[in-house]
């Protein structure tokens, strides 16, 4: 049986605080509790408040309690501390000189003797993560994989010197590190997203920087230099004297790093600009989006030590992710695929890059930004099916581009989609990838991908072989 994380290094007796009974915070309390440290939970959802309790979780009303009692307070990533403006509780620790805190920090002080790798970036987070968890196992290594992903960090076993957490950081959970400091860090891109809780888009690029904060020696700084901002984080490394900073690049040349050149990977992290892989050939990474990804798992698993025929193996072996460009059926020579990961514009356009006929499925939550950054896909759309509540709107800036019907919800999406490809015939693509948050209609993206992968799977027609 693995060991229990270590929370001795905590205070006797006094309580730690914990705000936001989710995931990540009922983790929190239970390894807490489970240590005999003494705690304090809140959530400002009555809702969520009556599901802890049923859990036995100790209730205690942060809005009205003196946070100077506590030992420092546990933030659940999804709450304000800064922007738009800060939660009243965050802005009474502060006032009271208490640090403000993540899970993935508190895991680091039970733990700080296992190796750190955080993976971060707008898009191919999740993937990135699984790909280098995937890796790191079939080389045999003893690993955890969670965060951002969806597995609280907080669940993790133990582990020591030679062990490494993999773990996807998102902006919200880097602005709550404190003495952490990644061994590997990796920085895949950064477009416009999340712009209110960063005060925009400079506070954002700063929180992203954070991956790589207080790195020295042989820690590893390992960033996509495609875009922009990325570019520019590089240079600041460079000029801050970076020991270990290793580009990465899908289209260009990365001197001292890993590039992908018409879909071929090449490692020059010795200088010797070696071709390892034909990326074309791996069918779970398609597309320029994955190439970066598996660029990006090839530099970690580098930097830790794994020989380059096991990283190959890892890489071919990678069952992908759901909700990724997940395939779920082929139906008359028509893929039905769930892409419901896709919470913003730039996100789709990588699923939108790999389908030549498409009848796309689109809608939710609008993100700031608009829909112009699609533009060049839609002479690929056969028809757009809209929902959610940004329907109206994605109808409107479709107008002359691609012909679309607003349907309001999945269950009405789907059929009017399958009936319309169905009488096209074979070589098109039923896709979901909603280019916004499923926040309207459902509670994440993971039950807008189940819902759309139920009604998949209710439509007639045989399963292709």
């Amino acid at each position: 049986m693995s060991a229990a994380l270590d929370f001795s290094f905590l205070r006797d007796g006094d309580p730690v605080a914990v705000l936001g009974l989710g995931r990540s915070g009922l983790a929190t309390v239970a390894a807490l509790t489970a240590s005999g440290v003494p705690v304090a939970a809140w959530d400002d959802s009555p809702e969520s408040r009556r599901a802890a309790e049923e859990k036995g979780v100790p209730l205690v009303d942060l809005n009205e309690t003196n946070l100077g009692d506590m030992q420092f307070l546990v933030l659940s990533p999804g709450i304000p501390h800064d922007f738009p403006e800060p939660h009243p509780v965050a802005l009474k620790a502060r006032q009271a000189g208490r640090a403000i805190i993540g899970d993935v920090e508190l895991l680091y002080r039970a733990a700080p003797a296992a190796r750190y790798v955080g993976i971060t970036g707008t898009n191919g987070k999740s993937t990135t993560t699984a790909l280098i968890g995937h890796i790191l196992t079939e080389a045999g290594m003893r690993i955890a994989v969670g965060g951002n992903l969806g597995i609280p960090v907080l669940t993790f076993p133990a582990l020591g010197f030679g062990d490494s957490y993999v773990i996807e950081m998102s902006s919200y959970q880097l602005e709550l590190i404190d003495r952490l400091v990644f061994d590997a860090g990796v920085l895949l891109n950064i477009t416009p997203d999340h712009l209110e809780r960063h005060g925009g888009m400079e506070g954002y690029i700063a929180a992203k920087e954070r991956v790589f904060a207080g790195q020295a020696g042989e820690q590893a700084a390992i960033i996509c230099i495609d875009s922009g901002p990325c570019r520019d984080i590089a240079a600041r490394l460079r000029a801050h004297g970076h020991s270990r900073l290793i580009p990465v690049s899908v289209g260009g040349a990365a001197a001292g790093g890993v590039s992908v050149m018409d879909g071929w990977l090449i490692d020059d992290l010795d200088g010797l600009c070696r071709r390892e892989i034909d990326l074309k050939t791996i069918p779970r990474l398609p597309g320029a989006h994955n190439w970066e990804n598996a660029a990006a798992a090839w530099a970690v698993a580098r930097v830790t030590g794994i020989p380059a025929p096991t990283i190959e193996a890892g890489l071919r072996s990678f069952p992908g992710l759901v909700h990724r460009q997940q395939l779920l059926r082929t139906i008359g020579g028509v893929l039905y695929i769930d892409d419901s990961k896709a919470t913003n514009v730039d996100a789709a356009t990588k699923a939108l890059g790999c389908y030549q006929r498409i009848y796309w499925i689109a809608g939710g939550r609008a993100k700031e930004g608009g829909f112009a950054g699609l533009a060049e896909f839609m002479p690929r759309i056969a028809h757009a099916f809209l929902i959610g509540e940004a329907a109206p709107e994605i109808a409107s800036w479709l107008k002359g581009k691609a012909p679309s019907t607003i349907l309001g919800t999945l269950d009405r999406a789907v059929p009017a989609a399958h009936a319309m490809a169905q009488a096209d015939g074979p070589g098109g693509a039923v896709l979901l990838s909603p280019a916004c948050a499923s926040f309207d209609q459902f509670p994440n993206f993971e039950v807008r991908g189940r819902y759309f992968a139920d009604l998949v799977a209710a439509l007639p027609g045989e399963i292709a072989a």
